[in-house]
């Protein structure tokens, strides 16, 4: 796409150019003006539906449809879609199977003004352990298009991640990017530590690499939006290669890409890590650019634990 745009209006878009299949069905909670399945809804009415403020019925319902062999997606809010209907994404989605896209929307801080019980901050965490269950996590609106495109041609449980602010489009520029589920992307080379971002975070690792760059610190740069099946043996030859890890997501760093990327690191080369994310706190209402700054998530935070994981490496 190329378009500094949001990762939700990139995938709404996108669900519109890839949802001409008769077996895809879309769903939404009265959100579709905010989650961009207006697009889909505009072009495709008959395989959309407004189950209005009922979540938990919504995914119920979606899972009916799958199990008469339909590719169900729902959409909420990531607060509604990780949180509201935990049970029903794990009892009647995950458990038997099914194939059912779960599309959570505005996660994260940069929700901004709508403050912290709309900042989901725990999704990645809570998904990611649901057996079977894919999880994604896009960086703009390239990735996320080629995102949209995967889990439609894939089958069994996903929870994709999106966002509400506008993003710098950057895979599009790398001539090696190349999407697919379960794999990371290096996007930079770099000898001295690793940096695993995923979402928005990505395009702060690329300022804190060139941060880093002036001070003589070479950092590699390796876009992670899968977290569940996590890549293994791009993050083993980093801390194989590096000798020092730094992750750096708009999550809480307890469950999410960090800790991910830890239970792998722990298990083979055991190199010193160092988590850039929430640090186990609620968020509050600012703007997008002042949360980032006030919890940490920004390419100045990022250099300042590359070198504090590189001096442990030492």
């Amino acid at each position: 796409m190329g378009e500094n745009i949001s990762t939700r209006v990139a995938y709404g878009r996108s669900l519109e150019e890839f949802g001409g299949r008769q077996d895809i069905y879309v769903f939404d909670a009265d959100l579709k003006s905010c989650t961009m399945t207006q697009y889909f809804a505009d072009r495709y009415p008959e395989r959309f539906f407004n189950i209005g403020i009922a979540e938990a019925n919504m995914v119920d319902i979606a899972a009916g449809f799958a199990t008469c062999g339909a590719t169900a997606l729902v959409h909420t809010f990531a607060m509604f879609a990780a949180g509201r209907v935990y049970d029903q994404v794990r009892n009647s989605v995950a458990y038997p199977g099914l194939n059912v896209k779960i599309i959570g929307s505005h996660a994260g801080l940069t929700v901004g003004e709508d403050g912290a019980t709309h900042q989901c901050i725990e999704d990645i965490s809570l998904m990611r352990t649901i057996p079977g269950m894919t999880v994604i996590v896009p960086c703009d609106a390239n990735e996320t298009r080629m995102a949209t495109r995967a889990i439609l041609d894939m089958k069994g449980p996903c929870y994709l991640r999106t966002g509400r602010c506008a993003l710098e489009c950057v895979t599009d520029t790398f001539e090696n990017y190349h999407f697919e589920v379960g794999k990371g992307i290096q996007l930079v080379d770099g000898a001295d530590v690793s940096i695993i971002a995923c979402g928005l975070m990505v395009q702060e690792a690329l300022k804190a690499e060139r941060i880093l760059r002036k001070e003589g610190i070479s950092a590699r740069i390796i876009d992670m939006h899968t977290i569940k099946p996590i890549d293994k043996e791009i993050i083993q030859k980093a801390a194989k290669e590096t000798g020092a890890i730094v992750t750096a997501e708009e999550h809480n760093i307890i469950g999410g890409l960090g800790s991910a990327v830890s239970e792998v690191v722990v298990s083979d080369e055991n190199v010193p890590v160092e988590m850039v994310g929430v640090k186990d706190v609620f968020g509050h209402s600012a703007s997008p650019q002042i949360l980032l700054q006030k919890y940490g998530l920004t390419p100045e935070d990022i250099a300042s634990a590359a070198r504090r994981v590189v001096r442990r490496k030492k």
